[in-house]
């Protein structure tokens, strides 16, 4: 190999790995705003279906901001999909002050002979109420497993932010479990 083929190939050589030079910092670049990017479609994401994950801590002040002037009747509801579990509020109704710490009591049951996993979607009424809604302790936060014929109580704490419009005196949380595969 004489010395301008060694050159040609040399050139040759370096154009290919400029190529994949530019490439690699293009994908790098690209995968870089990708994850970027993921933060705020995740929150969109769950601002569109409804689901509200985080969780706030409980705030001494909360009680305080109470707005004793206002009584807000929230109405409890349940449902269930795709599961053998019986699911219900052990209330159905009620009233709380906006800002005041509420906690109500709900419970399942597995009807099967199997055991079953599932895991609460909430969804609310008015439209917007995830906005307001301030959850401390939910059992949507994870998933729920039932052996056959188990009963499980369980809590959720929550306050309405004292900023709901003043026009909402009534509000519907709604709780609906679908079956998951056990992990």
């Amino acid at each position: 190999m004489n010395a301008c083929d060694r050159e040609t190939a040399t050139d040759t050589l370096n154009q290919a790995n400029g190529i994949i030079r530019k490439k690699l910092l293009f994908f790098t670049v690209l995968m870089f705003g990708f994850g970027y990017a993921l933060v705020p479609m995740y929150e969109k994401f769950c601002e569109v279906v409804g689901i509200n994950n985080q969780r706030i801590p409980v705030i001494a002040e909360n009680a305080a901001e109470a707005d004793m002037s206002r009584i807000i009747a929230i109405e409890l509801d349940t449902n269930v999909r795709g599961m053998q579990w019986k699911f219900k509020p052990l209330q159905t109704k009620v009233k709380t002050h906006p800002g005041e710490l509420v906690e109500v009591m709900y419970e399942i049951k597995n009807e099967s002979d199997h055991e079953i996993t599932g895991k609460a979607i909430p969804s609310y009424s008015p439209r917007n109420l995830d906005q307001y809604l301030k959850k401390i302790e939910c059992f949507c936060f994870t998933v729920q497993t039932l052996k056959p014929d188990e009963v499980k109580q369980m809590p959720v704490k929550f306050f309405v932010d004292p900023r709901l419009p003043a026009g909402i005196d009534t509000v519907t949380i709604s709780y609906t479990f679908f079956a998951q595969e056990a992990s």
